[in-house]
């Protein structure tokens, strides 16, 4: 203890009390967090004690229902009054492992038991694809739903909410617990009493969409005592609150949720008409079609940003002199322009969006799913809507909004699990104060990770992609192809049926064959052709036979800026001790190494030694490395911002006083 330098204790001592780290003293907390790691070795604290919940496996075996009943009784009670001890944690874990047994024919295995424990004492937990994350979750939400005070199981879609809540329902009303769940489109009053459960299972923007219509249903009320006084004098108060606080929260793709969409703000708008505004995105949309690059503007693929010439300045400024009004204004007639040529250049139909029924439909770029109530703000959605030559509805304005990173951070108490934390374990723990808990799995895991095909261009990967698709096929295993956009499943779909090649394709524009689609992508020899969707959350079970086979092979057509997105796609294979492979067949002229490593990307055209697989080279490997760990930077840095920024609303606007 005492070999600790003097810094790491002083930046514990910040993180402690909450207050941010002071500039320059980053990397003495990243010491801290490995001193930290190294002075408690948790996955074998928290594997020692599961075995002591596994030995009470033949006690409560033996127990009938009625008197299982009557202990789960006699825990709430302990529990609610806040007067337990770590042997009644490792009891009533216990105890609901036989309910999970004789409920669902379910025993929690160790493994799982030690997640439940990691999540129960605040930990994120990685936990491999397949091993049971949903299971793992009930005994600590049911220990804490005990508590009396509520708990949230943040799920990653409104489908997954309702499933879990039906699968594990049973558990949690064996032990006295009520279990709901939130969706979209539920009223208020539904709402309400879905929050008043024990244990409630929603999705992150429900929840806090409902956190942010509460603090505007609140208005000025900001304590106990203005709440009552509301009451009385207007028989108001609180009666249009739906949810109770914010006690506890365990989120399921922790990495996704808390990491992925951290910067992604929530907003709550309403409508704002405004005629001229929406006259101008159409007008800037038609200026920026007559700029030409690089003579009047420069585009940063790195940054995603477009920059107009002096020339194009000029050439903007004759362009836009007819239009007058405020076209005159040399600073507002560039920031539309610039708008419009960003949505031209860097937003691309089946790839960030959809057009479905008139309107733009964004795809989410991690899980591939359609959002239809989200939009682009700052003006970029209309700028899309303008290119796409649809309806161009006005922007609205902004009643209230948070980030998802500053809102789980108000949780009294926050836990996470997903298949892929440990690549972010510095991130949890700055950010969110959780520590990572690696847990083994139950059985090996057995997959095949067969080394990186790098390709000089796109037209060889395509090709090379679907000679293997062709080659595996015949064996009969099942193959599952991960893209990363809509355009690209599409096109690799075409591609297969010039081939002549059956296949199913999952994205956004199949969406209501999910489940049928995934029932059927482990049958012998089948062919599934999946954005992300096909990622987190997807269970291909093996059908009959293909085990022997090799089981399932997974081909990954591009990589994804974090390595824990790659991760998920592979887990698809291999779950549970299945055999199963995966390969990523990539290419130079891929967006993430044009992107983020587009200097090496000439070099390694030059210089790469060529084989009979085509570029296939230590070269081609660190060519990705490097743009992945550029990639991870840039986000890093982000979402670090938002932090501070959130720490700066904390601290200065605190003395703003109550709005007007």
């Amino acid at each position: 203890m005492s070999s600790i330098p003097s810094t790491t204790w002083r930046m514990l001592s910040y993180r402690t009390a909450g207050k941010q780290i002071p500039r320059g003293l980053d990397a003495a907390w990243d010491r801290a967090v490995a001193y930290a790691g190294r002075l408690v070795p948790r996955r074998r604290i928290f594997l020692k004690r599961a075995d002591r919940v596994v030995a009470l496996e033949k006690h409560f075996a033996e127990i009938t229902d009625a008197t299982l009943r009557e202990q789960a009784q006699t825990f709430g009670e302990t529990f609610r009054r806040g007067r337990h001890t770590g042997e009644d944690v490792i009891s009533a874990f216990a105890l609901v492992r036989e309910v999970s047994h004789r409920q669902l024919g379910q025993r929690h295995f160790a493994v799982q038991v030690a997640g439940g424990l990691a999540i129960h004492d605040g930990c994120v937990v990685e936990m491999a694809t397949g091993e049971g994350k949903t299971l793992t979750a009930t005994m600590p939400a049911t220990v804490g739903g005990w508590s009396g005070r509520g708990v949230h199981i943040v799920t990653f879609n409104d489908f997954l909410a309702k499933r879990d809540a039906e699968w594990m329902g049973p558990i949690y009303k064996f032990c006295g617990l009520r279990v709901a769940h939130i969706e979209q489109g539920m009223d208020p009053n539904d709402r309400r009493q879905a929050y008043q459960a024990d244990i409630t299972y929603c999705t992150n923007k429900e929840v806090a969409a409902d956190f942010l219509r509460d603090r505007l249903a609140l208005g000025r009320i900001k304590d106990l005592s203005s709440a009552l006084l509301a009451k009385i004098v207007n028989g108001r108060g609180t009666a249009r609150v739906v949810m109770r606080g914010l006690n506890y929260a365990i989120v399921d793709e922790a990495d996704s949720i808390l990491i992925d969409e951290a910067v992604t703000p929530l907003i709550i708008s309403g409508e704002a008409p405004n005629p001229e505004q929406v006259e101008a995105f159409q007008q800037g949309t038609k200026l920026a079609g007559k700029l030409q690059t690089p003579q009047h503007y420069r585009v940063d693929e790195r940054y995603r940003e477009v920059d107009l010439t002096a020339s194009g300045k000029q050439l903007l400024e004759e362009l836009a002199e007819s239009l007058g009004g405020r076209w005159g204004s040399a600073r507002w007639r560039e920031e539309r322009v610039t708008q419009a040529l960003t949505a031209r250049q860097f937003y691309r139909h089946g790839k960030q969006y959809l057009v479905d029924d008139g309107k733009v439909v964004i795809v989410d770029e991690f899980t591939g799913r359609p959002m239809p109530d989200r939009e682009w703000r700052d003006g970029l959605h209309q700028a899309v809507e303008a290119k796409e030559e649809i309806t161009v509805n006005p922007p609205k304005d902004t009643y209230a909004r948070i980030s998802f990173q500053r809102f789980f951070r108000m949780y009294r108490k926050l836990a996470g699990m997903t298949g892929t934390a440990a690549e972010a374990w510095r991130e949890f723990w700055q950010i969110y104060h959780l520590p990572v808990v690696v847990v083994p799995t139950n059985r090996p895991c057995v997959r095949e990770h067969l080394p990186d095909r790098v390709l000089p261009s796109e037209q060889e990967k395509w090709r090379t992609i679907v000679e293997e698709i062709r080659r595996i096929h015949e064996t009969g295993r099942p193959l599952l192809i991960g893209t990363r956009s809509v355009g690209a499943s599409e096109h690799v779909s075409a591609m297969l049926s010039a081939e002549q090649l059956d296949h199913d394709v999952l994205n956004a524009v199949y969406l209501s064959k999910e489940a049928q689609i995934t029932a059927a992508a482990g049958g012998r020899g089948h062919i599934t052709v999946a954005t992300n969707m096909a990622g987190r959350g997807t269970d291909i079970k093996l059908g009959r036979g293909v085990a022997d086979l090799g089981g399932l092979h997974v081909i990954a057509t591009e990589r994804h800026e974090a390595r824990r997105i790659d991760r998920q796609l592979y887990g698809r294979a291999a779950r549970q001790g299945d055999p199963g492979s995966a390969q990523a067949i990539v290419s130079l002229e891929d967006e993430l190494p044009r992107r983020y490593a587009p200097a090496y990307c000439k070099v390694l055209h030059r210089h790469t030694g060529q084989d009979n697989d085509g570029i296939f080279t230590r070269l081609g490997h660190a060519l990705f490395a490097v743009a992945q760990h550029r990639a991870q930077r840039l986000a890093l840095a982000q979402r670090k911002g938002v932090l501070r920024t959130d720490y700066w609303l904390d601290e200065y606007l605190g003395f703003a006083g109550t709005e007007r």
